[in-house]
């Protein structure tokens, strides 16, 4: 009994040197004041001022290049707009020259018209003068037969039966014969006349065929034309298609150009609000380090000056086998042994009032920034964590002493007595529920169904101390309320 008795002393002194220490070493990302909780984010791209100004540097060469395209379009429109007045006055002379070409059409038909027109007349003209001709040779050779002019007109003289008739005949023989003449010359005349006009008429046709040979020959310039000029207003058209893809191209990456810079901006934009966040984060952290660390300190202060809540902890532990054993000790435990299993009556703390409640939370408070260890903690303080084949394992939990969240509610109970089994589920029914609306400052607080996966202490304005998981430690935290069970457990008055 004297040597379990110095070993727990022992025990005690260096529990609380390991709560003091780890009070002092505590970070502020495990040690949080009540309503203070800290998530920067990893720092955001932080482009350098070489960055930003080789950006702006392509955003001007950018407007420089989209510049100079708008130039060549605005130069390309006004050479697709003369290749456009060139085509249309290419397809009017087009026009003309149809028109030109249906006149000497025209032309051709009144020459060919007046062509056969003359020749009609000039064919009955040549008939009456063959006609007449014939008729002046029959004359002719009657009076040659009958004997010469003279004689014939004396003939018809002396023939006559009165000098009237003489005369008469003598008059109408002169009368036939310079009749008989007008009607040849008339006749040569008509024919003549008809020669000419059938000559004027072949020269109008010739003309007119040489108008319409010359009509076809500019149609058919001005359609090569018409072919010349679309294809090179095609060309044109081509260049301006192109050069507008360019442009494209280019305030496309002008566009570009210019997101980079709003984007580069806008990263060094957000890296100064980070790097605020961040020095605003870091001087909460000291503060709240320090807060931290003083009520902590201040904590394990009264809970070592506490003698009265350190002897009924010890007086608990004394009788008390650890859940961790697998078999009986014999030698080791000299009083009937106590095991911690689901009680059959509730806890009856040995203080009451504001002092329970103040004594149990000061012990909490005191083991802040102390390592999370599954199945580690008891009445003295921190213990070796145990195997659980997953994941404290994975986290070295078996080799760190410390709390888990059972674990440290034992420890702040037992300053005023109230021995805990360590299982949450059991701990939800230690004492009595009250609905978590009306909790209060010392009650406490259940996770999962039944209490079975995690408990804390409210310690008051929302806030809790909590031993949470692997790789954590022992601070205090938001009321969590998904998952929280309806009734926090009281156990002081």
């Amino acid at each position: 009994m004297k040597l379990r008795s110095c070993s727990r002393e022992k025990r005690q002194a260096q529990t609380a040197v390991r709560a003091l220490i780890g009070l002092v070493i505590a970070t502020a990302l495990a040690v949080a004041t009540p309503g203070q909780t800290f998530a920067v984010p990893p720092p955001p791209p932080n482009p350098s001022d070489n960055d930003i100004a080789n950006a702006g540097e392509n955003v001007n060469s950018q407007l420089g290049a989209v510049g100079d395209l708008i130039n060549q379009i605005a130069n390309a429109d006004e050479q697709l707009r003369k290749l456009d007045d060139a085509v249309a006055a290419k397809r009017e002379e087009v026009n003309k020259a149809l028109v030109d070409l249906q006149n000497a059409r025209s032309a051709q038909d009144v020459a060919a018209a007046a062509i056969g027109a003359t020749a009609q007349a000039l064919t009955d003209a040549g008939a009456q003068i063959e006609a007449a001709q014939k008729k002046f040779d029959g004359y002719a050779a009657k009076s040659y037969t009958q004997g010469n002019a003279s004689a014939t007109s004396v003939a018809s003289y002396l023939g006559s039966t009165s000098p009237e008739e003489a005369l008469a005949r003598a008059q109408t023989l002169q009368l036939v014969s310079s009749s008989q003449q007008s009607v040849l010359d008339g006749l040569q005349r008509a024919r003549t006349e008809q020669a000419n006009k059938a000559s004027s008429a072949k020269k109008a046709k010739q003309d007119a065929d040489a108008a319409a040979q010359e009509a076809v020959a500019k149609k058919g310039e001005a359609e090569q034309a018409i072919t010349v000029a679309q294809s090179a207003l095609a060309q044109q058209a081509a260049r301006k298609s192109s050069i507008e893809q360019q442009k494209s191209a280019a305030e496309a990456q002008l566009a570009a150009a210019r997101t980079n810079v709003a984007g580069l901006q806008g990263q060094r934009d957000a890296y100064a609000s980070w790097d605020a966040q961040k020095t605003a984060e870091q001087q909460a952290i000291m503060a709240a380090t320090s807060v931290a660390q003083q009520l902590a300190l201040e904590a394990a202060a009264r809970v070592a000056a506490n003698q009265a809540a350190r002897d009924r902890a010890a007086e608990l532990a004394s009788g008390t086998r650890s859940h961790t054993a697998l078999d009986d000790d014999d030698a080791a435990v000299t009083v009937k042994p106590r095991t911690k299993t689901k009680p059959k009556t509730k806890p009856r703390p040995a203080v009451t009032g504001d002092d329970a409640v103040e004594t149990v939370v000061d012990r909490a408070m005191s083991q802040l920034g102390v390592e999370y260890a599954w199945g580690g903690g008891d009445e003295d303080g921190p213990t070796l964590g145990i195997r659980d084949g997953g994941v404290a394992d994975s986290y070295g939990d078996y080799k760190k002493t410390g709390f888990d969240c059972s674990g440290l509610m034992i420890y702040a109970f037992a300053g005023i007595g109230i021995s805990l089994p360590h299982y949450s589920g059991y701990q939800y029914t230690s004492g009595e529920q009250v609905p978590v609306a009306d909790m209060q400052r010392g009650d406490m607080l259940f996770w999962g169904p039944n209490g079975s996966q995690h408990v804390a202490l409210y310690i008051g304005d929302g806030q809790m101390i909590e031993a949470p998981e692997s790789g954590d430690v022992v601070k205090i935290s938001d009321v969590r309320e998904d998952g929280m069970m309806p009734y926090a457990v009281r156990l002081t008055d």
